[in-house]
């Protein structure tokens, strides 16, 4: 019986992977094409694949098609290397925060331009910056930007409130508006983060991300997500140097 087989290279950043069978791993990754692809490592519990099938990695991926089949994989390091943040826990969970929701926000197959390189481009941050935490903010809300859900928080930042009933910013007080983060999201590292400031960013990309995206696939927010922010918020209220 004749095979039709079809050979891929992509870059990409693994998101999620599981054990297969035996020795072998079912890995997901978003690929500098900004889809979200599947296969299996044979052999990728071995001792030197399973080093480098870490999630948040960078690869480089040989993507083989055969018929019907899951796609075969195999991969190799790429830059930027993570190495310089495997130690330090707040860079770390946020790398797995990260990783997380992309894999939460794309559906196997679906396109989403950009969002490849806003990863990549915060991920980079992360790695090489000693500030980078209102970077991450800006990263979230260009992530829900660009699977549909944008928060217009340049054009609206002389309005303090946002109204978390109906989604939008507001310029007076009422029992569904919190006070927006403003000053977070300014593009270079020197942001000043309270509890207060911090906990509002996060409670406004919940109910945003919730609402609009993961209750329409019946999904949760990502654990890993949610233990960042629990270590994030822990860090601020022990009034520790900046991040």
């Amino acid at each position: 019986m004749f095979f039709y087989q079809m050979q891929k290279k992509f870059s990409g950043i693994l998101i999620n992977s599981k054990v297969f069978k035996d020795n072998d791993l079912l890995i997901k990754f978003l690929s500098d094409t900004d889809e979200v692809f599947s296969g299996i490592v044979y052999g990728g519990l071995s001792k030197n694949k399973k080093n480098i099938m870490q999630l948040g990695f960078f690869l480089n991926l040989d993507v083989t098609y055969i018929g019907n089949r899951p796609p075969s994989i195999k991969a190799e390091l790429s830059k930027p290397y993570l190495s310089s943040i495997i130690n330090d826990k707040y860079k770390l969970s946020c790398l797995l925060s990260v990783v997380s929701l992309i894999n939460a926000s794309v559906i196997e197959g679906q396109k989403i331009n950009q969002i490849y390189k806003i990863s990549k481009d915060f991920l980079e941050i992360l790695i090489n910056k000693k500030k980078w935490l209102n970077f991450f903010c800006i990263y979230l809300f260009d992530l829900l930007k660009y699977i549909g859900y944008e928060l217009d928080y340049v054009n609206n930042n002389r309005l303090k409130y946002f109204d978390t009933d109906t989604l939008e910013f507001k310029e007076n007080f009422s029992n569904y508006t919190i006070d927006f983060p403003h000053h977070l999201f300014v593009n270079n590292s020197n942001v000043t983060f309270d509890y207060n400031s911090l906990n509002n960013f996060f409670k406004i990309f919940e109910i945003i991300f919730i609402k609009n995206h993961l209750s329409n696939l019946n999904h949760k927010l990502p654990n890993q997500y949610i233990l960042f922010k629990k270590n994030i918020i822990s860090f601020l209220e022990k009034n520790e140097q900046d991040i």
